[in-house]
């Protein structure tokens, strides 16, 4: 199960990268918006990634933030996917909250 949730991650965040790329040619896509949340995605399970994400955060500070935010946003939505799952059989309901 953790290596389908790994090529998942890996297909959603090349996805995203394919998206911003795309929008860096066509107007009425957000090519940096979408390169920013496919970087941040595959970032969560590639070292070469997140070591690419950190150094543009190093010489780009002001987009820090920005990049924090979304990091935020993303975390939330993926919990919020792994707390809607059922608890399998022998394993008791944890109380949400």
């Amino acid at each position: 199960m953790e290596g389908l949730k790994r090529i998942l991650f890996l297909l959603i965040g090349w996805f995203f990268i394919g998206l911003g790329l795309l929008g860096l040619f066509l107007p009425f896509l957000q090519g940096i918006l979408f390169l920013m949340i496919g970087l941040l995605i595959l970032s969560t399970h590639s070292t070469r990634v997140k070591g690419w994400v950190r150094r543009f955060e190093e010489r780009h500070p002001h987009y820090h933030e920005h990049m924090e935010k979304w990091r935020g946003k993303l975390r939330k939505w993926f919990k919020r996917g792994e707390k809607a799952e059922e608890p399998s059989r022998g394993e008791e309901k944890k109380p949400l909250g």
